[in-house]
């Protein structure tokens, strides 16, 4: 199996959502969401989280993951591109420990309900494919051929053209957005390519419920009531000794 380090990236700013990635979701940080579920993973060689937050990194280190560097102010603003934050991830490894892994992977805490057998059958998948790429994915919900643009009238005038007639859901083909909750890239295509998803790369198909992007207040409102009904679902099942009902 090749090597690979999850990246968790966490910037302290956020003009969307002040405090975003250290605030409180079901009962807990909402980093600390993403650091478990990569902890637990057998694949992953490494945990390390990329951060220009002091605050964040405290959190992050008193769940176990490694904070070796705080992220230069430069590559923390709000028009950084990501895909430097992964270059200089990797270049400080190089640099400082004189190694780089196989395979970087992006888990970003936006996206609390990524498990660990998401992070696992990602990876599976790249082991499997031998992939430079493999980037986790959902179907795209409003499907893009029932999406409208307005005119310079202010009339709505159909987003993608298409000669489907009658678009009733289930007769459309089935189309794929980026998530945000999986990349993983081989590290020499990486830093070759300056792309998350270069050509040629995998999907890996993630249900909704387990895509759910933290980007409003409304977003971590819906998760924190989500990660409390688990929660309290999880204590009445211990309680009458069965186990917990899937979600």
């Amino acid at each position: 199996m090749s090597s690979c380090f999850a990246l968790v990236t966490a910037r302290g700013g956020s003009k969307g959502l002040p405090g975003k990635n250290i605030r409180p979701i079901g009962g807990k940080p909402l980093i600390v969401w993403t650091i478990e579920a990569a902890l637990r993973s057998r694949r992953l060689a490494r945990v390390i989280v990329s951060t220009d937050s002091e605050e964040i990194a405290a959190v992050a280190r008193g769940v176990g993951a490694e904070v070796p560097f705080l992220r230069p102010a430069e590559l923390a603003q709000d028009d950084s591109p990501h895909i430097l934050t992964s270059h200089h991830a990797l270049g400080w490894l190089q640099e400082h420990e004189q190694m780089r892994p196989d395979y970087l992977m992006l888990l970003q805490p936006t996206s609390p309900f990524r498990t660990t057998g998401d992070i696992d059958a990602a990876l599976a998948l790249a082991d499997e494919r031998s992939a430079d790429a493999v980037v986790s994915v959902s179907e795209a919900r409003p499907h893009p051929l029932k999406t409208y643009a307005l005119s310079a009238e202010g009339t709505l005038v159909p987003f993608v053209s298409s000669d489907i007639a009658y678009r009733r859901r289930q007769a459309l083909p089935l189309v794929y957005c980026e998530n945000g909750a999986i990349y993983l890239n081989r590290s020499e295509s990486l830093l070759r390519d300056g792309t998350y998803v270069p050509a040629g790369a995998i999907p890996y198909v993630m249900p909704a419920e387990r895509a759910l992007d933290i980007d409003s207040a409304w977003d971590a409102l819906v998760a924190d009531a989500i990660m409390r009904d688990r929660a309290a679902r999880s204590v009445l099942a211990a309680a009458d000794g069965r186990p917990e009902s899937p979600s």
